[in-house]
């Protein structure tokens, strides 16, 4: 088995959902009283909030290469930056440290392709709906088109992730709010939508479409590249 490095701690709820569901993916493969080999490390996502908003990401950049530099020496063949925002800054991680860092929206885009979706709406923060580091990968390696929600939608799911679920609160409004939001991807056009931000599926599993779960998704990438042969 590999030893999987984890990037966590934005928001931490997230993070011990990664744990979780990357322990149950290696028990379900392997059985027994199997375990996965991880090496956890958090960071305090109070200053890195106060970073992204203030668009300092050449900073956040250096933090994040820096944290996965740690998880490199403590002996990690592989990372999962466990958030889909902080994918801004990937290449800066991946320069930074001689190991794989398996990206979050390729392997989402992977997951889309296989199931035949072409035309798909994204949920996450305002930085990963609105800039283009995370729809222009999906476009350019996996051919997708994707839609994202209108203005003052952006800002209802912006507002919920920061504001409510990364302080581990679940409301029905926002539930609701969230479920309109799909259902207008949906009218437009979309076959399924993407759930953007790893702490989205702690609100929503259901959709007008098909969900994809981006923590999920991701786990299970690097459950398969730790159980790999050693040749992916």
């Amino acid at each position: 088995m590999r030893r999987i490095g984890l990037i966590g701690g934005m928001s931490w709820e997230s993070s011990a959902e990664y744990y979780r569901q990357i322990n149950e993916g290696v028990r379900e493969r392997l059985g027994g009283l199997h375990s996965a080999e991880i090496l956890l490390r958090s960071v305090d996502f109070e200053p890195i909030e106060r970073l992204q908003h203030a668009g300092e990401w050449e900073a956040l950049g250096r933090r994040l290469a820096e944290t996965a530099l740690d998880l490199e020496r403590g002996g990690a063949q592989g990372v999962l930056l466990c958030t889909n925002t902080m994918h801004k800054v990937a290449d800066d991680i991946s320069e930074a440290v001689s190991i794989p860092l398996l990206h979050i929206a390729d392997a989402t885009g992977e997951r889309l392709r296989a199931d035949g979706v072409r035309k798909v709406g994204l949920l996450g923060t305002a930085f990963t709906m609105e800039e283009p580091f995370y729809r222009r990968r999906l476009q350019e390696r996996f051919d997708l088109e994707v839609l994202i929600p209108e203005a003052e939608e952006r800002g209802t799911v912006h507002r919920v992730i920061y504001d409510e679920l990364c302080m581990g609160v679940t409301r029905e409004e926002s539930r609701r709010a969230y479920e309109e939001i799909v259902s207008g991807l949906a009218d437009r056009g979309a076959e399924a939508v993407i759930l953007g931000c790893t702490e989205i599926a702690l609100l929503i599993q259901e959709g007008a479409v098909p969900l994809y779960d981006t923590t999920a998704i991701h786990v299970q990438k690097g459950v398969e590249w730790m159980l790999a042969d050693g040749r992916g």
